[in-house]
């Protein structure tokens, strides 16, 4: 899945070219790139299917040459993760009716590969003989408030279980609580079934888009594929797998992992997977000077000399005309500093 504008980020992340087609690690490959990269021992490169926006489709072409035109499935509408998984599910259905499928942000990070693949292997052979949706959960290490939650049977097994409750995104308080349990895990949005059982609880589910994107299936792998896709999605809810299935479905199962997992969903994240030098400072740019700073993230465009003085948890993050300063723990209100930027006229740094 790599259809989103990656608003967080702003200002590295716009929407002419979001997240997951930056180098946000600054190593000199995309976030898509090495998404690619990491199921190179789970499948075939022919098996890779990239879901994205239609204005993102060049973008993505030049960052993945090796990936056929046939495999970018593009959308002609933005309406979340529910319309983009099931059409990449019913396209894929109709190529192979028994596959089994492995459905992944494009904008994640993932450093522990070995334990990755484990668990994808395990997940791949569970989903293979049995009814179930499986995703991957992730312990908590704080009480983030940007994670969906998934309560387990049994909180000291590594092992394929049955999902007790889905909560999206809590508040703090309950957050914490969940921390404090042991019983939760993050949710990690990475998804494993057959086409086939995913397709029964989506018709059971959300029958309504199941039966829109049912009528586009004879005309896909035919040039009417976009128009009949197009009239399907008009009619579509914008809605999120996890409120459209995984919430409603009985036969939703986890597999806890430890596999090194971010979603590098905004600037915190970054500066906790990113080196930090002896001040805490974690760097990005050519020419950066830091004075009396501790604890911060600072991330500026090559050509700029940059002299920061005096500032405790903060982001300072300069590209292409925009300049952000922010404290660290106050992030969350990007999008907010991003409606009011559009309020006032400026869509052109957006």
């Amino acid at each position: 899945m790599a259809g989103g504008s990656g608003t967080r980020f702003w200002p590295f992340s716009r929407e002419a070219y979001p997240k997951q087609f930056q180098d946000i690690l600054g190593i000199g490959k995309s976030l898509l790139q090495l998404t690619v990269e990491r199921f190179q021992n789970i499948c075939p490169l022919s098996n890779i299917h990239i879901v994205t926006h239609q204005k993102y489709k060049t973008i993505t072409q030049e960052q993945l040459p090796e990936i056929s035109e046939d495999q970018i499935l593009t959308e002609p509408f933005k309406r979340n993760t529910a319309p983009c998984i099931a059409y990449a599910c019913y396209r894929i259905h109709a190529k192979n009716p028994e596959a089994n499928v492995v459905v992944a942000p494009a904008d994640h990070l993932i450093v522990r590969q070995d334990a990755f693949e484990q668990a994808l292997v395990m997940a791949l052979e569970t989903a293979q003989t049995a009814d179930k949706l499986i995703t991957l959960g992730i312990k908590p290490h704080r009480p983030d408030t940007g994670y969906g939650y998934i309560q387990l049977t049994r909180p000291d097994s590594f092992k394929v279980q049955k999902v007790k409750t889905f909560t999206e995104k809590p508040n703090l308080e309950l957050a914490k609580a969940f921390l404090d349990s042991g019983d939760y895990i993050w949710n990690a949005g990475l998804f494993v079934w057959t086409t086939k059982n995913f397709l029964k609880a989506l018709r059971k589910h959300v029958p309504t888009m199941a039966g829109l994107l049912q009528e586009a299936v004879p005309y896909f792998f035919t040039p009417n594929e976009m128009n009949a896709l197009t009239t399907a999605y008009s009619q579509c809810h914008t809605v999120s797998i996890d409120y459209a299935v995984m919430e409603k479905a009985d036969n939703v199962y986890v597999l806890p992992c430890d596999l090194g997992w971010s979603d590098l969903g905004n600037w915190k994240s970054l500066y906790e997977y990113s080196e930090h030098n002896e001040d805490g400072n974690s760097l990005d740019g050519k020419y950066i000077m830091t004075y009396e700073t501790k604890d911060s993230i600072i991330k500026t465009s090559e050509d700029k000399l940059v002299l920061v003085q005096g500032l405790e948890n903060y982001i300072v993050a300069e590209h292409e005309r925009v300049l952000l300063i922010c404290r660290k723990d106050q992030e969350q209100r990007v999008k907010a500093f991003l409606e009011d930027v559009r309020l006032e006229g400026l869509e052109q740094f957006l």
